[in-house]
């Protein structure tokens, strides 16, 4: 007779033990069994397996089926670590990868016995690139912890270094992890990888547009032991995998591996934490590293270390213009000075990328006649004016059509007034301005599927788009080595939004894309129009993005703002008004309380209304906990018992 011990993955914090029937009886250890627990049956991982019956003073129930899972014994560890920052339950976490416990055995997909080897590219160092390659492969082949911070100005090449490193991982026998902010770079990093490594690595993306094919091909790899190079977002990290011997965060200062939905893990943080409790190097790439990172570069010890040249091409020079001065010109938008570049680049055969950080044709729609703004009916914000003649709402989806006529004073739309500028409404000026340009949009509207967007990329890349209109989604990791020209339409268009890092993230943005230009040229502009003036634009050429670290953090430090607090935030959420007010005032209160009691140096701020106080019918209302240490917050949070309330009650670590 065999016995285990698990743990319960619905936090329980005692182990249980249970009996293994004889059909069972193989070794189970690391493994996730299905055990009764009271009344119902739940997932349990296997942490002791031994032939002695042990003493305990209950009855022993026996398990009641067993799911395959890869031999991680750092994998519990990690999550109960994961959940206990983050404040939510180990299953939370679990679920994340649940589709793969429940594999149908006649689906299960099979390992290729063999691969087409296909040749791949040979790719040769420069100093800079070779130095920094030599320290990485150290820590690579000694098996440490060592966080790494690798500074390379846009074009420098730190993807090559990355493949170099990945090769060593594979022919080590250990799996690496990549990851990206968002799925369009992920999908844009798994062809640039292929096209180097050819069939040399095995390469299997794993996030939100991965086919359930690769998924299952993904488990099977792990379940079998095998190195791969695995691709994504968020999900890879949350895997269990007994062989991770690398991971790379790459543009690492990206707000996007902060998770929007629940449980709200920031997968940075969950890189540190695995690569730590592994002993393996982690690499956080950027041209632009945030300066919680600086910061703990000069406290923690990480690493630092810079690529200061690009590998082809000279930087960009670098032109902001007002669009509020009085020249007149063809349309508000488009300056002359951008409006005479674009031209030079047509008649040169050079493309050209256009960035506005808005999707959409306007902002909102208004009547003129009385003011009123169309807003959406779930969320509170208004709509925003798509194809000229659709109102959308950018949280829920909700769409409708302009009305005839304005629903709070009647007079007809022909009153109505759009404000602002989208993507589609710049697609519609340049085409007025340059109609034998070929011009593509490249947003979340059109990136949403996967095929189309991998196409116009390509077009792009091939020279049959002259003028590529896009937002964030295009502002880094793409190599387009004809564009010689970037405009920004907008640069402070949310220069101003209520966050204290506003500063910092608009500046990284701006760098990003103004990045794309001069990657394959020596000679590149950078068009940066503006409404007003600000402190950033000084540190605008990346070549003095660090400047902006002496200056922001002086006053971050003054206000105690992070790194030099922790912020946390805690969202309240109800569909019914009235009740998520009530009781975001008694939460607060109640921890303001606590605080003075236990003397427990948090500071408590709220409860507030967000900027979008409500999604799809549900309120909203947030507070904010400051304090030098985390560990401070969460003790001042065990005292507030969720159960308690109607409202759901969701923690976010923060900065």
């Amino acid at each position: 007779m065999q016995y285990i011990c698990v743990h319960i993955l619905n936090g329980l914090p005692e182990p249980l033990w249970y009996v293994v029937p004889e059909i069972y009886q193989r070794p189970l250890l690391h493994s996730i069994v299905q055990v009764p627990l009271r009344n119902r049956v739940v997932p349990a991982y296997v942490i002791i397996q031994q032939d002695t019956k042990p003493n305990v003073p209950f009855a022993l129930r026996t398990i009641e089926g067993i799911e395959p899972f890869p031999a991680d014994s750092h994998y519990i560890p990690f999550i109960k670590q994961l959940a206990t920052y983050h404040m939510i339950e180990p299953t939370d976490i679990v679920q994340r990868i649940k589709q793969f416990l429940k594999v149908d055995k006649q689906e299960e997909v099979l390992l290729p016995t063999s691969l087409t080897h296909s040749a791949p590219r040979s790719i040769t160092l420069n100093q800079q690139q070779n130095s920094i390659y030599q320290t990485l492969h150290q820590d690579l082949h000694a098996g440490r912890y060592q966080p790494t911070v690798l500074h390379g100005v846009t074009g420098s090449g730190k993807t090559e270094i990355y493949i170099k490193l990945l090769i060593d991982t594979y022919y080590m026998g250990r799996t690496s992890i990549v990851l990206l902010p968002e799925v369009t770079l992920a999908i844009a990093f798994e062809a640039r990888f292929k096209q180097h490594l050819g069939s040399e690595v095995p390469i299997i993306s794993f996030h939100s547009a991965t086919s359930l094919t690769d998924k299952r091909m993904l488990w099977q790899h792990i379940l079998a032991g095998k190195p791969i190079l695995i691709i994504g977002v968020h999900l890879p990290i949350m895997l269990p995998i007994p062989n991770v011997g690398l991971i790379i965060v790459d543009e690492e200062h990206e707000v996007g591996y902060q998770e929007k939905k629940y449980p709200r893990i920031n997968s940075k943080e969950a890189a540190l934490m695995r690569a730590h409790m592994h002993a393996i190097p982690i690499i956080l790439g950027s041209a632009t590293p945030s300066l919680i990172t600086l910061h703990n570069v000069k406290t923690k010890g990480w690493r630092f270390v810079q690529l200061t040249q690009r590998f082809a091409g000279s930087f960009p020079r670098i032109t902001v213009t007002s669009l509020t001065d009085k020249q007149k010109r063809k349309n508000f938008w488009i300056s002359t000075a951008l409006y005479t570049a674009i031209a030079q680049r047509l008649k040169a055969k050079e493309q050209t990328i256009l960035f506005l950080n808005r999707r959409g044709h306007s902002f909102f729609v208004q009547c003129g006649a009385c003011s009123f703004i169309f807003s959406c009916k779930h969320c509170s914000v208004s709509l925003t004016l798509h194809d000229t003649t659709v109102l959308q709402c950018h949280y829920c989806g909700y769409k409708k059509h302009v009305p005839p006529a304005c629903t709070s004073c009647n007079v007809t739309s022909a009153e109505f007034i759009s404000k602002g500028i989208g993507t589609q409404k710049l697609v519609q000026i340049i085409a007025q301005q340059f109609p034998h340009a070929r011009i593509a949009r490249a947003d979340l509207d059109t990136s949403s599927k996967k095929k189309s967007w991998q196409k116009t990329m390509q077009d792009f890349a091939d020279g049959h788009i002259d003028i590529l209109i896009g937002t964030q989604t295009i502002t880094k990791g793409y190599d387009f080595p004809r564009v010689t020209l970037v405009g920004i339409i907008w640069a402070d268009l949310n220069l101003h939004f209520p966050h204290f890092n506003a500063s910092e993230t608009t500046l990284q943005q701006l760098i990003q894309v103004s990045g794309r230009a001069g990657r394959h040229s020596q000679h590149s502009d950078v068009i940066v129009q503006t409404m007003g003036d600000h402190e950033i634009y000084k540190y605008l050429n990346e070549t003095n993005y660090l400047s902006l670290y002496a200056h922001e953090m002086d006053t971050r430090k003054e206000l105690g703002y992070p790194p030099y607090k922790r912020l946390c935030l805690l969202e309240i959420k109800h569909t019914n008004e009235l009740v998520v007010d009530q009781e975001a005032r008694a939460i607060a209160y109640q921890l303001q309380t606590t605080r003075n009691q236990q003397s427990y140096e948090v500071t408590i701020l709220g409860p507030s209304l967000p900027p979008v106080h409500k999604i799809q019918k549900v309120h909203m209302r947030h507070i904010y906990l400051k304090a030098n240490r985390i560990d401070d917050i969460h003790a001042l949070m065990q005292h507030i018992n969720k159960k308690s309330y109607k409202s759901m009650i969701l923690f976010m670590a923060g900065g």
